[in-house]
């Protein structure tokens, strides 16, 4: 069973029926004590950097997932957004990130060429720097791509904690593992075939 964290920054429905159309039990969650008894978390998030961190640090969630990531070691996956809260900071805002992940957030604007437009939205090309169980079987895609919609990317001060590599005016890190941390940029539940294999792969972890 995935829980799927319900914080008021994330497209719930539309991850759910992914994991439903292929075959994979999810629950969202907003209430704190059932996600303590989660064996596996995903992360969602559309939005704003400090917005989601602030409704992360109300009441107990942040120390609920806290204990779940680094004390219990329970497999999660940030998308999109949730992707980026796992890292120390962002330039999008002036929280501290939940740390997990020691990278940062960063912004396209004036870090690429103006015939690239902001937001990157779209499909693009993914390629692997590193190997995952959440990447496997991407080999056998002749061209694995995924679907994006974001202002800002990531980039790992450990080029192990990269698993995927996407080009767009620069090459960012598309997604990120820290043991059993993981972190998509992509949207997998609006990716077809390729977000399907990934969510497959997760809920076999």
């Amino acid at each position: 069973m995935i829980t799927i964290v319900d914080y008021g920054m994330g497209n719930l429905g539309s991850i759910k029926n992914m994991f439903k159309y292929i075959g994979i039990q999810s629950t969202i969650e907003s209430d704190v004590d059932r996600i303590k008894n989660a064996s596996k978390i995903l992360l969602p998030g559309v939005g704003s950097f400090d917005t989601a961190m602030k409704k992360i640090n109300e009441g107990s969630l942040r120390e609920v997932l806290n204990d779940k990531a680094l004390k219990e070691k329970v497999p999660i996956l940030g998308i999109c957004l949730g992707m980026q809260l796992l890292t120390e900071e962002s330039e999008e805002g002036r929280l501290d990130g939940l740390g997990w992940i020691a990278a940062k957030a960063m912004n396209f604007k004036d870090r690429i060429d103006i015939k690239y437009r902001i937001p990157h939205m779209g499909w693009n090309v993914v390629k692997k720097s590193n190997p995952s169980l959440l990447t496997n079987g991407f080999e056998n895609f002749d061209e694995p791509r995924f679907y994006f919609v974001h202002s800002y990317f990531v980039k790992v001060e450990d080029e192990n904690h990269s698993i995927l590599k996407t080009h767009y005016g620069v090459e960012f890190d598309s997604a990120i593992q820290k043991e059993n941390i993981y972190g998509a940029q992509f949207h997998p539940e609006k990716s077809h075939k390729f977000g399907m294999k990934l969510f497959e792969n997760f809920a076999r972890i």
